[in-house]
Order: structure tokens, then C-alpha cells, then sequence
């Protein structure tokens, strides 16, 4: 049930998909395509007080497979895949998503202070995913994600909470050991960590960054973009045929041991866009993760976002939206992506209590891999206003190496920023780091490695860009650090009483648990 023919013919991509939005809501019946998204109300949970809940059924997808599993006895299902993300105030708001492998009754969430006392009891919004045979590589699968979004907590508090349904109750004595936690932001200036990386995929290299990350004790991390790689073939296409939806359980299961106390902040990258669920891509996407929803257009750019945690405001983008290279569903926000971003970063620019700004999103500003290289559409579109801001750092992934700029302005390099450098935003410019080893196989650069231990400086690197009409070979000077193999990024933030310098160590660590950069962004504190 697409775009008429005769319409399509005279219609932009853009026009399209307005089209098609106009006729779906976020959760509609998607009828001739391939999926069913059915959803029911979640819970809130209010510390101190009493818990409620919206009360709802199941909406089962009404398929074959739905209406046999829905009676499996509970007591041999157990959930599995738990993740947890910010809600828009991070102070205060968390929501716990995870997985059953068949429908299940009553789905839920118990949460207390201590693990003894999980007396309350807040029923969860299931989203059920059909992915037909045919569609891809993919087998007839259903998929039953759930969510509990947790509001009104206390501010840097640790909470334990438990997930489970009729027949699974997380509460008792045997189930103890299925229990987690999570701890919501502070209310005032701390020191904190924060990891990021994007590409990662369903790897043993995936699984032992997982392994590092939890080791650096984290406040939350950031994936930035194609994140488990369902879709190899990442053209945003209904044509792309490997796609198998099953992958999505394997990532889910093998993340589950960081993202179960850690958030996960997730932005979407070109292997995202699952193109059979929604006109935009994202429908899967919306199944499985419960972001902020605090963009410019949640419904059709659910990965756009922010929060803010501590001192530090951190922005995700859409690159899809902004991408020549791999245009499926460039141009999809119109614009608007770009207007809130300029708001958003006008607004944290100005808060008195927010040092820092940092953004991620999936396609780089800058690197010289020599299989994707630079996005000229993030370069047109936002680079003037992360500069414009004094935007303190910028994490892509896409390119599956670590790469680490120079300080830049206008295109130019405006301070070398060696290994153990300081960048100062507030008068050069801006830092990019490419973080998209995580997992999948590495790509290549067209200069010699260079970073801590062994450098290898070169005056220039040969790249090129990719721009609305094709690849535009240039020759750059702003690479600074390159590590072909397998790392995260690790950032720890210093306030600082006003008027101090207060800092962003930033070091790439690698899978062997070596670091291989580091250096530091200041800037006076407010």
C-alpha cells in the first residue's frame, strides 16, 4: 500500500514518505507491506509513593504464530535482552525494554530501592514485530519487545528492578539472580565516564568491547549508529536481500550484559533503515528501542534527540536525513532535523548550568577511511553549526577504524592536536573522532597508522568526500590519529567551580584494553 503510480511519478522522495506519514501513524497497521507493530500502554513508577499503571491488553499481531505461542505456560519463558535508555530528563526517567522469545501474559516490571523490597509491581507496553518469509533472508519470525518507562525516580538514586510476566516473577527467591540495576543522573555537577562507539554488530569483537565498557563503569553509552547489522547490505532498500531480523535477538542477548545497567543510547545509521516495517525505516527501529522522543518529529525521526546528564548536553542526529552517499531517506525531516538542532544547541549554548556539548550521529564529518571517507551532507548541513556553537565534540561511526581530527574551523585546521593535546573550543573549533570499530569487520585507510606509542606522522592523507553529484577526491591535513583495529572511545568529565577550567579526557581504548589516544577538550566553567 504505497505511493499511487501516478503520483509517484511526479513526487521527490521527500513527498512521498509526507505522503505515506499522512495516511500511517507511528504504530499503524502497516497492512501491504510486512508487519504488524502492536502496542498497549505502559507504566510509570513513582519513588516514595504510589506506583501506577495504564492498564491495557495485548495486541497480538493476529498472526498464526501469535495466537499459538500466546498459550506457552510463563514459567518456561524467561526475558531475556534487557536494555535501558533516558528518557528526556535523565534525573528522573528511565525506561526498561527487553525481549520474550513468544508472547507472553501480563507482562511486567518490579522495582524497589533494594533488591528485597520489590513490592511494586507496573505493568509493561508490549510491541510485537512480524517479519514475514520472503522478506529478506529472514524466516516467518515474531518478535515481542516490551518496554516500562519509569518516571518521577530521585535523582542519582540506584534502583533494582526485576522483569517478568504470569509465570515468571522476578520476586521470587529462585529469581533472585535475574535482577539488575540502573542509577539515574545526578542533580547537580559531578564527575562522570561515558563510552561510545557505533558499527557493532554480532561478533566475538563485539562481545569483548561489551567486556571493556562494563569495565570503565560507565553513567551511559553511546552507539552511534548501524547497531546490530540485521541488514547487511545497508542501502535502506526493500531490495536488500540478506536482511534477517533474527540477528536483532542474537545483538540483543549479547548486549544485554552492559546495557542491563547501563543505558544505551542508540542513533540510527544507514544499516537501520529496515525498509519492509515503515516508510521511513525506522518501524523495527521503534519496536525495539525507547529513546527520549524529544526531537524535532519523534514519530518519523525517533533516533533524534537530546538529554542532558550533569554538566554535559549530548545531541543524537539523523544522518540518513542529510546523507548523498546513501540518500534512502535524504531529505526525509525537510529541514526541520536542521532547525531544532540549531535551537537545541542555541539553547544548551546559553544554560548556565551546561559546560559542555557534545553530539554523535552515524555518518562522519571527517575521516579518510577508504571505504565511505567524509559525508558531504553532514558538512553542508551541520558543520556550520557545530562550529557556530562551539560544539566541544563530535563522534561518528560509519568507518570501521578509529580516527581522531586535528581542531577545526571552516574546513581548515585551526590547532594540531597531538596525542595528549588540549583543544579549546570556545576559540579554534571543533574535535571529530570516528569510533566504528566496535565489532564488524575493520576497512582500511589510505595513510600509515599513527597513534600513542607509534606515530606516524604524515603532512597530508588523500581521501575524498561524498557530495550530491558523486565522490570529490581531496587532499587533507587534519588527520591526526589512525588505529585500524577494534576500540571504543572513553570520556571522563571534570566540572570545575565557576570560572575554572573544567575538562573532557578523551582516550580510544582498544580491544586489548591499550590506549591508543587521549587528549583533552576545555573550556571555562559557567
Amino acid at each position: 500500500m504505497g505511493v499511487p503510480d501516478r503520483l509517484a511519478a511526479r513526487m521527490s522522495m521527500a513527498e512521498q514518505h509526507e505522503y505515506l506519514r499522512a495516511r500511517f501513524s507511528r504504530r499503524t497497521l502497516i497492512r501491504g507491506g510486512t508487519v504488524t507493530l502492536g502496542a498497549v500502554a505502559g507504566g510509570a513508577f513513582v519513588t516514595g509513593a504510589t506506583a501506577r499503571a495504564v492498564p491495557g491488553t495485548f495486541t497480538g499481531t493476529g498472526t498464526g504464530t501469535a495466537t499459538r505461542t500466546e498459550r506457552v505456560d510463563g514459567s518456561f519463558v524467561a526475558p531475556f535482552g534487557r536494555h535501558l535508555a533516558f528518557g528526556a530528563d535523565p534525573r528522573t526517567e528511565i525506561t526498561v525494554s527487553w525481549q520474550v522469545p513468544v508472547a507472553v501474559r501480563k507482562p511486567f516490571i518490579r522495582i524497589g530501592a533494594h533488591p528485597w523490597d520489590l513490592s511494586r509491581r507496573i505493568e509493561a507496553e508490549v510491541r510485537s514485530l512480524h517479519t514475514p518469509a520472503g522478506v529478506g533472508a529472514s524466516g516467518d519470525h515474531t518478535q515481542y519487545y516490551l518496554h516500562a518507562k519509569l518516571t518521577h525516580l530521585r535523582p542519582g538514586r540506584t534502583y533494582y528492578y526485576g522483569v517478568g510476566h504470569q509465570g515468571f516473577d522476578p520476586a521470587e527467591p529462585h529469581l533472585l539472580g535475574t535482577l539488575g540495576t540502573f542509577t539515574t543522573a545526578p542533580d547537580r555537577k559531578e564527575p562522570f565516564t561515558f563510552t561510545a562507539f557505533g558499527d557493532q554488530g554480532v561478533s566475538y569483537h563485539a562481545l569483548a568491547n561489551d567486556s571493556l565498557i562494563l569495565g570503565q563503569n560507565p553513567a551511559f553509552h553511546l552507539h552511534a549508529g548501524d547497531i546490530a547489522y540485521a541488514d547487511p547490505a545497508g542501502q535502506g532498500k526493500t531490495s536488500d536481500a540478506v536482511f534477517d531480523a533474527r540477528t536483532w535477538d542474537q545483538f540483543l542477548a549479547q548486549t544485554e550484559s552492559v546495557a542491563k545497567s547501563v543505558p544505551w543510547m542508540v542513533s540510527y545509521g544507514n544499516h537501520d533503515m529496515e525498509a519492509w516495517y515503515s516508510p521511513n525505516g525506522y518501524g523495527g527501529e521503534e519496536a525495539r528501542w525507547s529513546l527520549p522522543g524529544n526531537g524535532p518529529d519523534p514519530g518519523n525521526l525517533p533516533g533524534v534527540y537530546s538529554f542532558v546528564y550533569g554538566n554535559t548536553a549530548v545531541v543524537s542526529l539523523d544522518p540518513n536525513d542529510v546523507s548523498f552517499e546513501i540518500p534512502a531517506n535524504l531529505g526525509i525531516s525537510g529541514g526541520t532535523q536542521t532547525t531544532w538542532l540549531e535551537e537545541r544547541l542555541r539553547k544548551f549554548r546559553a544554560a548556565k548550568d551546561i559546560d559542555f556539548v557534545v553530539v554523535f550521529f552515524h555518518h562522519c564529518a571527517y575521516c579518510t577511511s577508504t571505504a565511505h571517507a567524509s559525508e558531504g551532507g553532514v558538512r553542508q548541513e551541520w558543520v556550520p553549526l557545530f562550529e557556530k556553537y562551539q560544539v566541544d565534540l563530535v563522534i561518528n561511526g560509519h568507518n570501521h577504524q578509529y580516527e581522531r581530527t586535528d581542531v577545526i574551523k571552516g574546513g581548515e585546521v585551526t590547532r594540531k592536536l597531538p596525542i595528549g593535546g588540549t583543544a579549546y573550543p570556545e576559540t579554534d573549533g571543533v574535535v571529530y573522532v570516528t569510533a566504528g570499530a566496535a565489532g564488524r569487520s575493520l576497512y582500511a585507510f589510505s595513510a600509515p597508522d599513527s597513534y600513542e606509542g607509534h606515530e606516524n606522522e604524515v603532512d597530508s592523507v588523500a581521501s575524498f568526500v561524498n557530495l550530491k553529484d558523486g565522490r570529490k577526491n581531496e587532499t587533507v591535513t587534519w588527520s591526526r590519529v589512525r588505529y585500524l583495529n577494534y576500540s571504543f572511545l572513553r570520556v571522563d568529565v571534570t566540572p570545575a567551580p565557576k570560572g575554572r577550567p573544567t575538562t573532557l579526557t578523551v582516550q580510544g581504548i582498544a580491544e586489548t584494553g591499550d590506549r591508543i589516544d587521549h587528549f583533552t577538550v576545555s573550556r571555562r566553567a559557567k
